[in-house]
């Protein structure tokens, strides 16, 4: 990439990290940072993609949340305003946009979302591969108390959810149904051939943990 390319995206990076870096939700720039990553390491492996709009998208994606933000419009502003200013071009504004707007699971499970290119089914791969492993378990824990939510209680089962409102609908969740509700499910999702291989091990992992974890609650694992 040239050298404006790297000035916007250092723009960019600055510009999210301000909005961010005080999360306590698992959302902060320590997350961003791992999907970056993520998204270049997947781009080594799809080269026909738009590295600067994959890119792009992946330090944005949480810049405008409805989990983190309370006026999304405004906040999307925001971010319109600053691509404007570091001369982010309206046809690469709109790309961004639109992976950005359609790369959420909640959207995936209980919208109709626009079908991503391959720019965009990276960066949504490099989103839920940190949503798959070790860190993720640590991540869920660390949004469930943020958010009040019981660690675990056999008596509730996972729920079976049907729109975006029951997902977000904090009663009868605990932490650990996260992990039967979401996160176990995140790796048929993928996209890349790339992402595939890393979710397989990753969701291993976090099968072990909860099974694991289970077993130590009801005294089982000796």
């Amino acid at each position: 990439m040239d050298e404006q390319v790297d000035k916007q995206l250092a723009a960019i990076t600055d510009f999210t990290a301000q909005l961010l870096t005080a999360d306590q939700t698992g959302h902060d720039m320590t997350h961003i940072l791992r999907v970056l990553n993520m998204t270049q390491h997947i781009l080594t492996t799809e080269p026909t993609a738009d590295a600067f709009i994959a890119q792009a998208a992946a330090v944005l994606h949480d810049t405008y949340d409805d989990k983190l933000f309370d006026d999304v419009d405004e906040a999307k502003l925001q971010v319109v305003n600053m691509l404007t200013t570091i001369g982010v071009s309206q046809a690469q504004q709109l790309e961004i946009f639109t992976i950005i707007d359609n790369m959420s699971w909640s959207k995936q499970r209980f919208g109709h979302p626009v079908p991503l290119t391959l720019a965009g089914q990276i960066v949504q791969d490099a989103d839920r591969l940190d949503a798959i492993g070790a860190i993720a378990i640590a991540r869920v824990i660390q949004y469930g108390v943020a958010h009040g939510h019981e660690l675990y209680n056999p008596d509730i089962k996972p729920r079976q959810v049907k729109t975006k409102a029951e997902y977000r609908q904090a009663d009868g969740e605990t932490i650990m149904n996260h992990f039967y509700e979401k996160l176990f499910l995140l790796k048929d999702y993928l996209n890349t051939d790339e992402g595939k291989r890393i979710g397989e091990k990753r969701d291993k992992l976090m099968h072990e943990f909860v099974t694991q974890f289970e077993l130590e609650w009801q005294q089982k694992d000796y």
